[in-house]
């Protein structure tokens, strides 16, 4: 099954340089079409994965089967890295919700997605993989976690060097969300743990621990990543002021939580929100992407203040300066609207495309900008 459609402009919030591009789903409802990721190796080789994988050749989006991602919330792919038009890995999580769930890596090679030999692990581990970066064809990394006999978890990192792909593992901090290569002795990973987020800094040897900041007693978390330079990293998330709501509240908000490392340490960069106008109004940020130091999109979705739990996108731009809130398109609208933004990608000067999901997930969301 192969399903296509052209790219034409849709109508779309008309403050917002980003104009809604129609995207085919793989799955027909009630199965899910979500896009987690996005990768590319130009304008013209655009691959976004997540519940439905979906491709970009300059003119349209086709839609192309995945093995193993069904739509049904068992699978996804949440890793994306292209390489060519012949040549594209994604990766992610495979029978989740019963007693084996593992890990898939699958390959592109120009016709078709099928399932490749990935490490070893022995009987009864569970890997898990949460994203994926390259610096070349040679050479790219995915992280994530290993659950080694239903007991103890360790940091996974998972290497491919254009022959097969090598499994290390190091001391758990934390579950990975992010990752992102500078360069091939530069590269960075963020998560979260518990109520902290944390960081990994791989500099050509092995992978260490690198101290993040914390913004509240809650939940704090880096979902997204995006390394500039050595002195120029950029990670976002969420950050909550405290654990227990306030007395005659059921829930405390959580706000945009952006960090900048400059060669030393990380630091707390300010940042906008929606609101929050009540205890339910929660800014959440998923992914950054970057088209030069001083110009950076971060997004995600903010909640409804009325504790509906409908869900909007939400889109922040760095300007070398500060992080201002976007106008951001939302396709679905009414009380089934739920419209998240989840990855992006840079593949040319000022082309921006940001993915995700609306109407909870049935739909694919693609966003696109040239700027202006």
């Amino acid at each position: 099954m192969v399903l296509a459609l052209m790219w034409m402009p849709a109508l779309t919030h008309a403050q917002s340089i980003f104009q809604v591009v129609p995207a085919p789903n793989l799955h027909t409802s009630p199965f899910q079409n979500e896009l987690q990721r996005a990768a590319a190796s130009s304008p013209s080789d655009i691959w976004a994965v997540g519940q439905s994988t979906i491709h970009f050749d300059g003119t349209h989006w086709t839609a192309f089967p995945a093995p193993m991602i069904h739509g049904d919330n068992t699978s996804y792919l949440d890793g994306l890295v292209a390489i060519s038009p012949t040549e594209a890995w994604a990766a992610g999580l495979v029978g989740i919700g019963t007693a084996n769930p593992n890990q898939v890596i699958e390959r592109w090679d120009g016709a078709k997605w099928s399932v490749f030999p990935g490490p070893s692990f022995s009987p009864g581990d569970q890997p898990s993989i949460w994203d994926m970066t390259a610096v070349s064809a040679n050479d790219i990394w995915a992280v994530g976690s290993l659950l080694v006999n239903n007991q103890l978890l360790e940091a996974l990192f998972e290497h491919w060097d254009g022959t097969a792909w090598t499994a290390y593992t190091g001391s758990f901090h934390g579950f990975f969300r992010a990752v992102s290569a500078e360069a091939a002795n530069d590269i960075w990973a963020v998560g979260y743990s518990g109520n902290v987020t944390f960081s990994e800094h791989y500099k050509g040897a092995s992978w260490t621990l690198v101290r993040t900041p914390n913004v509240g007693t809650g939940p704090n978390s880096l979902n997204g990543v995006v390394a500039l330079a050595p002195n120029d990293v950029w990670a976002v998330g969420y950050s909550t002021a405290s654990q227990k709501p306030p007395p005659g509240k059921y829930d405390v908000p959580t706000k945009t939580l952006i960090e900048h490392y400059d060669g030393t340490s990380w630091s707390v960069v300010p940042s906008p929100n929606v609101g929050p106008k009540s205890q339910y109004q929660s800014n959440r940020l998923l992914g950054i992407v970057a088209v030069s130091p001083n110009d950076i999109w971060a997004f995600g979705s903010y909640f409804a203040a009325s504790g509906s739990n409908v869900q909007s996108t939400l889109l922040l731009h760095w300007d070398g300066t500060s992080w201002r809130l976007a106008p951001c398109p939302n396709p679905s609208t009414g009380s089934v609207q739920t419209n998240i933004l989840w990855g992006g990608v840079v593949p040319g000067p000022g082309n921006v495309w940001i993915v995700g999901a609306a109407e909870a997930g049935i739909k694919t969301l693609v966003l696109h900008t040239t700027g202006g």
